[in-house]
């Protein structure tokens, strides 16, 4: 008699974990997931329009003294919030992540005491003018490889110019524009 209910209780568990397994089995065929034969979509053709102007030369800046003249450094102080996250602009302003900026123009490159600047930026030599800072600003890492700022850089060049007009305000002596 013991063998008997032993047996069903067996019997019982190995039924329960059967019917699980096929309820599984049964769930996954109706609930599989489409697998397409090929990974990935489908995505349109560029049109010849797209190729020609892709493979044209980038159009070059245009002469900064004319953006220099229209420059409005209100402006500019708006397009320097995202810098203001890693430099100072006050006066007397102490390093952040990067050195601080006033009276950058006319200064020498990686000239900043007790700031760290990258071996690239320290071999480059020679001052900040308004056109290394414009070129700068454009594509920092472009300008100097390996220079530790992250900045991707700022495409549009009144930004540029309206952002060297208000660092040309933050200095006690200000450099003239170029003519």
């Amino acid at each position: 008699m013991e063998t008997t209910t032993s047996n069903k209780i067996a019997l019982a568990g190995l039924g329960a974990l059967l019917l699980t397994m096929a309820l599984g089995i049964f769930t996954n065929a109706i609930f599989a997931p489409h697998r397409p034969l090929k990974a990935g979509w489908d995505l349109p053709a560029p049109k010849e329009s797209e190729v020609a102007s892709a493979s044209a030369k980038p159009e070059a800046d245009p002469p900064l003294p004319p953006l220099l003249a229209k420059a409005d450094p209100k402006k500019g102080e708006n397009d320097t919030k995202p810098c203001q996250a890693c430099h100072d602009f006050s006066k007397g302003g102490k390093a952040k992540v990067g050195p601080p900026l006033w009276g950058v123009v006319g200064r020498p490159v990686a000239s900043v005491e007790g700031f760290a600047y990258s071996d690239e930026l320290k071999k480059m030599g020679g001052d900040w003018t308004y056109d290394r800072l414009y070129q700068f600003i454009k594509a920092p890492q472009a300008m100097e490889p390996g220079t530790k700022m992250t900045f991707p850089g700022d495409k549009d060049p009144q930004h540029r110019a309206d952002i060297l007009a208000y660092l040309q305000t933050l200095s006690d002596n200000p450099v003239p524009f170029p003519k």
